[in-house]
């Protein structure tokens, strides 16, 4: 049996995707629509409050195509956080006017790779604010989930450590060679949801998110290691567009 490499563990994080019944929104009237929309901004307000208090975070990103309408992307330090997150959000109005399209269950994952022997992470400032983030405030958002490949010769999980700790090491070095133009947040789910891991970036460029995955391709974790689910990629709203994009 290879060597199983240790995670260090975050937030819990939720992504719920959703589209709009339009056809039902546009039949309402155009106070009723300013109604529902000002108890999403209340909502939205409570959300902040959350992050103000440092006990989690949250994002929303209208979605572009037509996967979903919008995300919402929450960080909290319990699994039931969540649930009650999504049980509020049921229980707005707007919520009658939406369909659900995708969700992603996981906890905010660091890789056990690269820490010093003896040393605990979680005293580390830097392993703090990588597990327990505030989510940035970039006009794009893009989110994919993603497993490590388990087929023949090329099997992740066979390799012996040190090779994946090399081969990672690799990987790693791309994504820095970003950090200037993208914030990446790796969350975990084996045992939550039906892929192993969710990776969401965030920018102020679109092109940055093609640019860097681009890249990755050629590296040999994704090329011979990586399968990839279905890619999201949204823009974010603040309380003025939210208004204007629910009004006809």
């Amino acid at each position: 049996m290879a060597e199983v490499v240790r995670t260090l563990e975050g937030w819990y994080s939720l992504h719920d995707f959703r589209s709009i019944d339009w056809v039902a929104w546009k039949e309402l009237s155009s106070a009723e629509r300013e109604e529902i929309t000002q108890e999403l901004i209340q909502l939205f307000n409570s959300y902040q409050a959350v992050e103000n208090n440092q006990l989690g975070s949250s994002v929303f990103y209208t979605i572009a195509g037509q996967k979903a309408d919008f995300v919402f992307m929450h960080l909290r330090p319990t699994l039931q956080e969540l649930i009650e997150l999504e049980t509020a959000f049921q229980k707005t109005r707007f919520a009658d006017y939406t369909i659900p399209a995708y969700s992603y269950v996981s906890v905010v994952e660091l890789s056990n790779y690269v820490n010093k022997p003896g040393e605990d992470p979680y005293n580390d400032p830097y392993v703090r604010r990588r597990l327990f983030p505030t989510l940035p405030r970039t006009e794009y958002l893009c989110f994919y989930p993603m497993d490590k490949r388990r087929e023949g010769q090329d099997n992740w999980y066979m390799l012996p450590m040190e090779e994946r700790r090399e081969l990672m090491k690799s990987h790693g070095m791309i994504g820095r060679s970003y950090a200037e133009e993208v914030t990446q947040v790796i969350t975990g789910s084996v045992g939550l949801d039906d892929w192993e891991w969710g990776v969401t970036l965030f920018s102020d460029d679109p092109l940055v998110f093609k640019k860097m995955i681009y890249e990755m391709r050629f590296d040999e974790v994704s090329a011979r290691y990586g399968e990839f689910g279905s890619f999201f990629v949204g823009h974010r709203l603040d309380e003025a567009q939210i208004k204007a994009w629910l009004q006809l």
